[in-house]
């Protein structure tokens, strides 16, 4: 599976670097690379979880996932974006800390560091930005944050050298951090509307139950129901009155039309117009109305 291999080569690409990076931070007394290589170290624990639960995610359905492992990634994304989001404040509070208490720089050692970050870091970002799952979309974002955290910390040792501010520094590695924050918390409401079962953002119910009303014969669709496993495949549940007779055709006709939605799994039940539904958000009257017009 190319998603699989992409993820180990970042966490390997990730985790011998991040090595580098705290010799680099220490030598060099910079803050920002530190920092850099806190976050960093952070994202291959982190990828390297999800690259476990990515596995797992693959596993086929059995008795007792009867929906299959697909959860696990979208639990591997959670725990991702919280590592990286417990790593940005940190970065914050210790940035926060230096510009109080200012240090020496070594701007010819960071330059050096920034340059061989920049190139490592693409590397990496280029390897994981496919894949669609929301797990592989929060590894790839590790690295484009990455890359760019890099160029950050190139332009401004390059400032450092030429104005002696060592300030830049801090103010750097905090810019850095909050850019990261704003996307993790984006990454996390993703991930809550997936385990909060609420409706994918795509598909809208109302289009849905129009579209559906429209094919012949049938009265009334109610008790809709889509959600989404991992934030791709979309399944779908409800209740179709019909006075067709011919309920295999209506079936196929509305699976496949769902189908062309993006829901892989639709589960119909059809009803007949005598039928009395239990569920109370149904709408009776309209099968009265239409034993009126059958008179």
């Amino acid at each position: 599976m190319k998603t699989e291999k992409n993820i180990l080569v970042a966490f390997i690409l990730n985790i011998s670097f991040s090595i580098f990076e705290l010799i680099g931070g220490l030598f060099t007394n910079s803050v920002s690379i530190m920092s850099d290589a806190v976050h960093d170290l952070s994202d291959a624990i982190s990828i390297g979880i999800s690259l476990i639960l990515e596995k797992i995610s693959k596993k086929k359905p059995n008795e007792e996932y009867t929906y299959g492992y697909i959860r696990y990634s979208v639990f591997g994304a959670l725990i991702t974006t919280t590592i990286l989001t417990v790593g940005s404040i940190l970065v914050i509070i210790g940035g926060v800390n230096r510009i109080i208490n200012p240090r020496i720089v070594n701007y010819d050692g960071m330059i050096i560091f920034a340059i061989f970050g920049v190139v490592i870091n693409f590397i990496a970002a280029y390897f994981t930005k496919e894949g669609d799952s929301v797990n592989q979309k929060a590894v790839n974002l590790h690295m484009l944050e990455d890359v760019l955290g890099w160029v950050v910390v190139l332009i401004g040792s390059v400032l450092m050298k030429f104005t002696d501010i060592s300030i830049i520094d801090s103010i750097m590695s905090i810019c850095i951090a909050i850019f990261i924050l704003i996307n993790a918390f984006k990454n996390l409401k993703n991930i809550l509307d997936l385990f909060l079962e609420k409706a994918p953002k795509n598909i809208s119910i109302k289009n849905l139950k129009n579209d559906l009303l429209k094919i012949k014969d049938v009265v009334d669709v109610h008790h809709v129901h889509v959600w989404s496993m991992d934030g791709i495949s979309n399944y779908a549940t409800m209740h179709v009155v019909t006075r067709s007779d011919n309920q295999k055709m209506l079936k196929n006709k509305i699976k496949k039309d769902l189908k062309k939605i993006g829901i892989i799994h639709t589960t119909v039940e059809i009803e007949c117009m005598e039928e009395k539904c239990n569920e109370k958000n149904c709408n009776v009257k309209v099968y009265n109305q239409e034993k009126h017009h059958h008179h």
